[in-house]
């Protein structure tokens, strides 16, 4: 007869070795498995809704849905990423051919008025440094940074959904999400240690958590990216789709997209386009107005979840999974928040 601890390590020993087995299997396909489950996710409402009216054939729900994901999902994406490489290298072009104001000519037309004269006055008198350098030093670091995200627009197609095999096997997945995977969410729930009515409001729980995340976080900043790209359109502003997708990935930060406009705003008034200027603030105004009630509307019923571990969650995984970062960042960090407070819930009061 083995001892018990024997049989404890040969346990322990070997679910570590399978559990590296297992990451060096998927490590490689984290990209694929990543993006086929967060399709699965948003998309699996309609896959319910298209279910009951096929009369439970979950297959070939599935299988519809698998096929009109590249026309409508995946086609607009990769049509974006090009446009966007494109009208980067226009930027580019733009900011090494036009002549941008320089700093003593924004400082002539700031002098002009007399509210904020003597502010300028002292600002003229008492910079010291060379602005014209940095000015120039700034052009350089932009155009650097429109260099790398052309190249990474450029190849969009292939940065989120990887070659033509990657991108079938991760269509081949989404297919398998959506058939299956609540049955697979079901088996994995099984193995946490807790009594099922308590397993089963944990699940809802983090269900709730991930839904107020993609879309009352993701959705929303698609939309402020597309009213972004809308407004620098009407006004004449170059490059509308760049900011766009500028201002959509801005709207995980605390500042929202109007960092993106503000600065715009700025440019056409000391250009001299004041109607422009006029226009494109309450077309921030407009943007504030929609965030502030598309965000309530989405996350309707759902849990609430933390700024700050969306900002932290955005930043940080979009330096370590890329785009799909962007996503998964703010998800893992709010699930880790949803998990303390539900352990916090379930400890009894202190007499």
């Amino acid at each position: 007869m083995y001892s018990i601890f024997y049989r404890r390590c040969f346990q322990i020993g070997t679910t570590l070795i399978l559990a590296y087995a297992l990451y060096a299997i998927l490590e490689p396909l984290r990209s694929i498995i990543g993006w086929a489950a967060v399709l699965a996710f948003m998309l699996y409402p309609l896959h319910e809704r298209l279910v009951k009216r096929l009369h439970g054939r979950r297959a070939l729900s599935a299988t519809l849905i698998t096929a009109l994901t590249p026309i409508f999902v995946l086609a607009p994406l990769s049509l974006v990423g090009v446009v966007f490489a494109g009208q980067v290298s226009k930027l580019i072009t733009y900011l090494r051919t036009s002549p941008l104001l320089s700093y003593t000519e924004m400082l002539n037309r700031l002098a002009q008025y007399s509210w904020i004269r003597s502010g300028v006055t002292w600002l003229r008198d008492n910079t010291a440094v060379n602005v014209e350098q940095l000015q120039g030093w700034l052009t350089g670091s932009v155009q650097s940074l429109l260099k790398s995200a052309a190249a990474t627009g450029g190849n969009v197609a292939l940065g989120i959904f990887g070659t033509l095999v990657g991108f079938f096997m991760m269509l081949f997945l989404l297919f398998f999400f959506l058939q299956d995977g609540r049955a697979m969410l079901v088996a994995l729930t099984r193995l946490i240690p807790v009594e099922p009515k308590r397993r089963a409001a944990l699940m809802k729980y983090l269900g709730d958590v991930t839904r107020a995340v993609v879309f009352g976080s993701t959705v929303t900043a698609l939309i402020q990216g597309v009213i972004v790209g809308i407004g620098f359109a009407l006004v004449g502003l170059p490059s509308p789709v760049v900011f766009g997708v500028l201002a959509a990935v801005a709207a995980f930060l605390p500042a929202g997209a109007a960092i993106v406009l503000a600065p715009a705003v700025l440019y056409l008034g000391f250009t001299g386009r004041w109607g422009a200027a006029i226009f494109l603030g309450f077309w921030t105004a407009m943007l504030w107005i929609a965030e502030n009630i598309l965000r309530p509307l989405l996350t309707a019923h759902h849990a609430e979840v933390s700024t700050l571990a969306i900002f932290v969650g955005a930043i940080g995984g979009a330096a370590a999974f890329g785009i799909l970062g962007l996503v998964v960042g703010p998800v893992l960090l709010s699930f880790v928040v949803a998990l303390v407070r539900f352990a916090q819930e379930g400890q009894p009061a202190e007499a």
